[in-house]
């Protein structure tokens, strides 16, 4: 979620699901990444989740009170979807050509011409977003109850609603029916059958790592990757049986995590303005292939996978001085309170990293 001040403070970037049709040929160079483009869009409001729609070539970004929209392909302004009262996310179902909101109500849009069809009520706290491509299903996740409610993307009706034990914080989906969902608060991943609806298992993370905030699949490989805060850290599972491969560090503030199936890498964005690499070698062997210095606050990120760059989001913050706070009846002077970062006006930009 992020603050109205442009704090991202909880979960992850663009959710990546397996089983998107026309992926690209492989974008492995053997170069290394760097940032090879960054503009500065302004505007106003917060952020949080950033996605990268590959086939219609829209880059989404939440700011607030609406989702402004990019091509992909220059970052030239394309549009904006209004009225989504504190947006999270943004999912599109690549079949349909639906588009749907975290926010509340859902909005749902034509991703092609970007055109509203309807509102969808829902309750809780929308915030992560998925699209579940078996069941042609969205997966709107909340930290209060219910904790994931699932929409038709073709009709946008609600169908169901599932208790994962705690807070969801980001999700992937196999594409043959299975949905992987970390619960931050309870350090472990709920694994969904995505026909009935239901948790059939818990994967923990055997004290490796806790507070997971970010989540990638390698779903051809069954390799789950569990971005974790505490210890900063990847905890890599094996998505059949949940048991633990490795666990790798990564850097400070994981909040979005996303593989390419095309590179055999996996992405994790970090608030300390790093974005670690992580290379799959084999199913068994994984070893951090290289840390990209992007920008503070920059730790919200998705994987366009038509072209294999990453985009990441961040604004300039400032710490206003501290305020005194007072004490009722307090003899001492009264420690000094010191207010949120604030974000600096018309600093608000979009990072490219690719080879």
């Amino acid at each position: 979620m992020t603050t109205p001040n442009g704090l991202t403070i909880l979960a992850g970037a663009a959710l990546l699901t397996a089983g998107f049709p026309a992926r690209a040929q492989s974008t492995d160079t053997g170069q290394p990444y760097k940032v090879i483009k960054t503009d500065t869009v302004g505007g106003l409001g917060g952020w949080d989740y950033v996605y990268a729609d590959a086939d219609s070539r829209h880059l989404y970004i939440p700011r607030g009170d609406r989702v402004t929209v990019y091509n992909l392909d220059n970052l030239e302004p394309a549009g904006a979807i209004p009225d989504t009262v504190s947006v999270h996310g943004v999912a599109v179902d690549p079949l349909s050509h639906h588009a749907f909101s975290s926010s509340r109500p859902l909005a749902m849009w034509d991703s092609r011409t970007l055109a509203p069809i309807k509102t969808i009520e829902v309750q809780g706290g929308p915030d992560g977003i998925l699209f579940e491509p078996a069941t042609e299903r969205i997966y709107v996740l909340s930290h209060r109850a219910p904790n994931v409610t699932v929409v038709d993307a073709q009709s946008g009706e609600v169908v169901g609603t599932i208790d994962v034990g705690g807070a969801p914080e980001q999700a992937a989906s196999d594409g043959k029916g299975r949905v992987y969902i970390d619960v931050e608060d309870k350090d472990n991943v709920a694994v969904i059958d995505a026909n009935s609806l239901k948790v059939v298992g818990h994967y923990g993370l055997a004290g490796l790592g806790g507070t997971p905030a970010g989540l990638a699949l390698d779903a051809k490989n069954h390799v789950l990757f569990v971005y974790c805060r505490k210890p900063n850290a990847a905890v890599i599972l094996d998505a059949s049986d949940g048991h633990v491969i490795t666990s790798l560090p990564i850097g400070n503030g994981v909040d979005a995590a996303e593989f390419s199936p095309s590179t055999a890498e996996a992405f994790s964005s970090q608030g300390d303005g790093t974005l670690t690499i992580i290379k799959e070698e084999s199913p068994t062997e994984f070893k951090v292939q290289q840390t990209v210095e992007t920008k503070a606050g920059a730790r919200t990120s998705t994987l366009d996978l038509k072209t294999g760059h990453i985009f990441l989001v961040t604004a300039d913050r400032i710490s206003p001085p501290p305020v005194a706070s007072a004490a009722a009846g307090a003899v001492a002077p009264p420690e000094p309170r010191r207010e949120r970062p604030q974000m600096v006006p018309n600093t608000f930009s979009i990072i490219e990293v690719g080879r």
